[in-house]
């Protein structure tokens, strides 16, 4: 009986009362290790607007570039936001910012080594040592110091690389700085074949009109692009990618074309003894005879042969507008120079 009174007497002590109305969790005392991966703190005077925390960012909506207005005095800051109802606090945007200071932290950066790289891109920009002039445009146009000159060469750090494309926009020689595609590398192989076997053929459905042309002149063709484009578009279903990739393999691509005029051979068979494929065959009833699918283009038999049966000719290409405005491959060919035997 007594414990139920003071049970009633503690019940109705004006202190009990109080600390019972307004109960409150004491102050965490514990302090937050330096690892804890809070809601990404930004400071946007650093960020450089590349955009690397958004294609990193692996939650929908978590991350977005903003830009403020511009003043009379400055340009508008470009700066990430956070929005705290997406972001999952993984730390990606924080890891992958190049700048340094960093424009975004959310406690100690993880400890992933450079070469394990996070974000995603789909290009890697690299310097073609034989086009470079040394300008090094490139150099002063990267915001995170990724190119840089070692043995007189100018080279992209694509530990550093966050795939701007600045570097590629201040270059002054088309083709020095190349944007390679790192995804969907088999089908980059199909295209290309694609392309060149196309091209060939179009070449050589005119070789009637090549063994016409004298050794000074030049052989001028188009080839619409695109049909070219859309079955290049049926390989991989990304136009932009498609069509870097076409530029880069015209720009570049130097074809050999062989042309075989039979009503010339004499049958005295020293391109087939000359030929290192197998190409270029003898027997009775058909005479000399040239498969196209083992030719390696090499110009032995067109050097070699003194009746000039065997033409060859260099071939290079252009992707651009004729007179009516649409989007062509041009190609231009000229007799090759090199000596024939007498």
């Amino acid at each position: 009986m007594s414990s139920v009174i003071w049970y009633m007497y503690e019940f109705a002590r004006k202190s009990w009362a109080e600390k019972f109305a307004g109960a409150k969790s004491e102050h965490d005392i514990v302090e937050k290790p330096d690892r804890f991966r809070d809601f990404p703190e930004v400071f946007k005077e650093y960020c450089i607007g590349c955009g690397a925390c958004t294609a990193a960012c692996p939650a929908p909506g978590a991350i977005k570039l903003v830009r403020d207005e511009d003043t009379t005095d400055m340009e508008g800051l470009t700066y990430p936001v956070i929005v705290m109802g997406a972001c999952i606090r993984c730390g990606f945007c924080a890891e992958v910012c190049p700048t340094d200071p960093k424009t975004l932290t959310c406690g100690e950066n993880h400890l992933i080594r450079e070469e394990f790289t996070i974000l995603p891109v789909d290009k890697m920009f690299v310097i073609d040592d034989y086009l470079c002039i040394r300008c090094k445009k490139c150099m002063k146009s990267c915001q995170v110091d990724a190119i840089h000159e070692e043995d007189n060469k100018i080279l992209v750090d694509q530990k550093k690389c966050i795939s701007c494309g600045d570097c590629l926009d201040a270059c002054p020689v088309k083709g020095a700085l190349k944007g390679i595609y790192i995804s969907n590398i088999e089908e980059q192989k199909q295209i290309i074949n694609l392309i060149v076997q196309t091209l060939e053929k179009t070449i050589e459905d005119r070789q009637e009109d090549l063994k016409k042309l004298s050794s000074d002149k030049i052989f001028k063709m188009e080839y619409p692009l695109v049909e070219l484009k859309e079955k290049a578009i049926n390989i991989i279903p990304k136009e932009e990618m498609v069509m870097d990739l076409m530029e880069k393999i015209t720009d570049r691509l130097k074809m050999r074309i062989i042309t075989w005029d039979e009503e010339k051979c004499t049958k005295c068979r020293l391109c087939v003894e000359e030929c290192p494929s197998g190409a270029i065959t003898y027997n009775k009833e058909t005479g000399v005879t040239r498969n196209p699918e083992k030719c390696l283009r090499c110009s032995t038999c067109h050097q070699t042969c003194p009746f000039g049966v065997a033409g060859y000719y260099l071939a290079k290409f252009l992707i651009d507008k004729n007179s009516d405005g649409e989007d062509v491959i041009l190609i231009t060919l000229k007799p090759s120079q090199l000596p024939v035997v007498d």
